[in-house]
């Protein structure tokens, strides 16, 4: 009888706990998915669309880099989703326009989509360099937390509908490695003198630290370094830079790549193209970007894993030390005042992905500790 009364009472607290409105809050919820709303109000007017609509798109890659990858599987979970409704036929760097006329041509309607890292346009606006990396900037949970719930996102669109453009994150590939080389270079004053192959704001922050800088595309990079034209030269991360064979023709790898802690990739759409585009179809877009977002990131990480081993069979792995990694924070900081202080956009731009660092700092400083290092690894000390 006890042990029945017992079941009994369990049952009863159970049943309680689990009702409706039986959570007892001290505090208002905390936080909400505000789409939930616009969802309700969206499905209302959606009718899905029969219309079979045929687009094309244009990159800067040629197939044989991963990049080119992540666009062909935006493009394929479009299809997948609007079960064919929508197809997004690919086309790789020269096939239809040059790589560096991707941008123009679907600004001006030659084709309706491109994929892109946004610093390629930095000749168009300085604050597209914001949007793919920044030195010293966001890493990928940086880039996801800014984009999709800071503001970021919003200011991507505003800059890219300058041009008659809509756009959205689509692939990010992580922390690229550092500069290839034959000179084991680990101090501020090893780079002066050096000529180096990066692009970006990189190039103007090595410029001034005594280098000779050149942004040679990638296909060029590595008989640049055969031939000795170039001293040393960063790409990308492990699974892009090991096709390329860099560590054929060079003994170094000068860690970390503090130029770029995250690449992040964008999707661009003709805007006028994207207007007339069905309701239902655009969100299957929006859905099918945020998607190729998360598995590209995972996807190159495992990727790395198989790599990163690979070349340390041949290349030994160096490492700016902390004074060194300070100082180029200092000068870096120092640069991109100079270029806020021109640029109102870059400024807005750098300010908020800041103050989001800022804010982010006392739970990333708390959470600290924490790494999954393999567990005798931990055991044995190594926690940061």
């Amino acid at each position: 009888m006890k042990k029945l009364r017992l079941l009994i009472g369990l049952a009863i607290a159970i049943s309680l706990a689990l009702a409706p409105g039986a959570f007892a809050a001290k505090r208002a919820k905390f936080g909400e998915d505000t789409r939930h709303t616009a969802v309700k109000k969206e499905l209302r007017r959606i009718k899905t669309s029969d219309e079979k609509i045929r687009w094309k798109m244009v990159m800067p890659w040629s197939k044989g880099l991963l990049f080119y990858d992540m666009a062909q599987h935006f493009a394929d979970s479009v299809k997948l989703a609007s079960g064919g409704r929508l197809d997004i036929k690919v086309f790789s760097a020269g096939e239809l326009v040059g790589a560096m006329e991707t941008f123009d041509a679907v600004s001006k309607g030659a084709a309706q989509v491109g994929h892109d890292w946004p610093g390629y346009w930095k000749g168009k606006n300085e604050n597209f360099v914001s949007f793919a990396s920044v030195p010293f900037g966001l890493d990928t949970e940086g880039y996801n937390v800014w984009l999709y719930e800071r503001g970021g996102l919003e200011q991507m669109q505003e800059l890219y509908g300058r041009y008659n453009l809509v756009a959205f994150p689509c692939g990010n590939g992580g922390q690229e490695m550092g500069f290839f080389s034959n000179k084991k270079a680990t101090r501020m004053e090893d780079f002066k003198g050096m000529r180096v192959r990066t692009p970006g704001w990189y190039m103007d922050i090595m410029n001034s630290l005594g280098a000779s800088v050149s942004p040679l595309p990638g296909g060029e990079v590595y008989l640049a370094l055969e031939r000795g034209v170039i001293d040393a030269a960063e790409f990308s991360a492990p699974a892009i830079n090991y096709p390329m064979g860099f560590d054929e023709i060079t003994k170094y790898v000068i860690e970390p790549g503090v130029h770029q802690p995250s690449v992040q990739c964008s999707v661009f759409f003709n805007k006028d193209a994207w207007d007339k585009l069905p309701a239902d179809l655009k969100w299957i877009v929006k859905i099918a970007a945020k998607e190729t977002q998360l598995w590209s990131n995972a996807w190159i990480e495992n990727l790395n894993v198989q790599a990163i081993n690979k070349f340390k069979e041949k290349i030994e792995f160096v490492r700016m030390d902390d004074k060194t990694l300070s100082a180029f924070a200092r000068k870096t900081k120092e640069y991109l005042e100079t270029v806020k202080a021109k640029n109102p956009d870059v400024k807005k731009t750098l300010d908020s992905q800041e103050q989001f660092k800022k804010d982010f700092a006392a739970w990333r400083e708390e959470r600290a500790g924490v790494v999954p290092w393999p567990i005798d690894d931990y055991i044995a000390g190594k926690h940061n």
